[in-house]
């Protein structure tokens, strides 16, 4: 197959892609379509960034439109999880993006949000639903949506939802399943935990590979260098000053690492967001977009954007902590190199983090290109601008306004004006004020008849 054309998928689809200006399928979209097509369960493995989303959406929407009839209330004919929201949303935009020219339905359920307008969304029934498993279970849970009428199930990036500890969530939901259904199964490792929670869904499935366990994107140029932990953020600025970055994705291991990255470039006058499950569902988004359209070429993330989010023009992947799982590292770097480009991946790797390279130059069977310290380096730390304070927690939505303008005027320089004393409420309308009366305890010290207790 040398065309989207010779797959023989229906004329609103390949409308689609002649606008989209997509001719030639990858490796993984030519082994899975034509089986896909045939109703076959399938299981792929494939290197992230291999055009996986097409691969299933595109003979899904083939047999939606074939077999065409409207969802049942709060039911889907097509559903797909995946791990994390980031990924849940792209994988919806691109079903539409697929089936602009057709008439389907696609919703997207995840956690972050408000869960009435989904509830609202899910009323009349819906084509094609993606979902992150906990918000697809809270909505099950209220009654909004039911599994009995879905025709094609979806599971995406397996081995991640594996390693989130959605195993339970995922059983839970193939009990709901009817039996007749087409599944397909992707993930970009398969070790024997994935093999097993394969079997449980697939029914003598094709399986395809387009790509060896572990293997590192064939164009991503990989570079070390070695550091201590408190000499990274001064080795980070010196990177970003030298090199010719177009977007770069820099990787830590934990959420405060993050936000302590981002902190330090702001305080050398370095715009760069953070994105990481503490981060409100708006932040994320506000944050990936600002990244994707280029406003911003800085990204400094947790593991959540190390699959399947989809950003083009990333030149460099950062690891500032490398991976304490040598997998995480193969799909840290898939994040450049996409689509035929060239990129280029720099670990820095403290003293203590030298057991997780042995494990990663073991699994992927590669080596790093070394890259000694730059000239002049203590200096540089010597001279790190110090970060951003972190804000003050100011206690979520709710806090007291008249407290926030007082602590804005304390930093202002300014008294306290703390307005007029609240009086006691008075009048018609006043709320009564609590009464007391006399009430015997019983037993214990003051247990006597005239011993006063509060009431109201």
């Amino acid at each position: 197959m040398t065309s989207f054309n010779d797959f023989g998928l229906h004329a609103d689809i390949n409308r689609a892609l002649a606008a989209k200006d997509y001719t030639t399928p990858t490796p993984i979209q030519v082994q899975a379509i034509p089986p896909l097509m045939k109703g076959r369960d399938l299981c792929g493995i494939a290197q992230t960034g291999t055009g996986k989303t097409a691969g299933f959406s595109l003979p899904s929407i083939h047999h939606l439109l074939t077999y065409p009839h409207r969802a049942t209330p709060r039911g889907c004919r097509m559903l797909v999880l995946a791990p994390t929201r980031e990924l849940a949303a792209q994988i919806a935009q691109s079903c539409r993006d697929y089936g602009r020219f057709t008439k389907l339905s696609i919703s997207t359920v995840f956690g972050g949000v408000p869960i009435n307008k989904q509830i609202r969304d899910l009323s009349q029934g819906v084509d094609i639903l993606v979902a992150t498993p906990g918000r697809l279970l809270d909505l099950i849970d209220q009654r909004a949506l039911r599994l009995d009428d879905v025709e094609i199930f979806v599971l995406d990036e397996a081995d991640q939802m594996m390693d989130m500890g959605f195993i339970h969530s995922l059983r839970r939901i193939a009990k709901l399943l009817p039996s007749r259904r087409q599944n397909l199964f992707f993930s970009a490792t398969m070790p024997k935990e994935i093999a097993g929670l394969a079997d449980q869904f697939l029914n003598d499935p094709v399986t395809v590979s387009v790509a060896p366990q572990a293997t590192t994107a064939e164009k991503v140029r990989q570079q070390i260098s070695f550091v201590e932990q408190k000499e990274k953020q001064a080795l980070l600025h010196h990177v970003l000053k030298t090199e010719e970055i177009d977007r770069a994705l820099i990787f830590t291991r934990t959420k405060h690492g993050a936000d302590r990255v981002v902190r330090h470039l702001a305080g050398a006058g370095i715009q760069a967001y953070a994105i990481h499950g503490n981060k409100s569902q708006a932040q994320r988004t506000t944050a990936l977009q600002a990244f994707r359209s280029g406003q911003v070429r800085l990204l400094v993330a947790t593991d959540i954007a190390a699959r399947g989010i989809d950003v083009s023009g990333v030149s460099h992947v950062i690891n500032f902590e490398i991976p304490n799982v040598p997998e995480q590292y193969v799909h840290r770097i898939g994040r450049t190199a996409r689509a035929g480009a060239e990129g280029i991946a720099i670990s820095f790797v403290a003293p203590d983090e030298k057991a997780y390279l042995r494990d990663i130059e073991r699994v992927t069977r590669t080596r790093a290109e070394p890259v000694k310290l730059p000239d002049g380096f203590n200096e540089m730390v010597r001279n790190l601008p110090k970060p951003v304070q972190a804000p003050r927690n100011t206690g979520g939505k709710g806090r007291d306004p008249q407290r926030q303008r007082e602590d804005a005027q304390r930093r202002s320089g300014e008294k306290p004006n703390r307005g007029p004393r609240r009086e006691a409420p008075a009048g018609e309308g006043a709320q009564p004020q609590r009464k007391r009366r006399f009430r015997p305890r019983r037993g214990g010290v003051g247990a006597h008849k005239g011993a006063v207790t509060r009431v109201g």
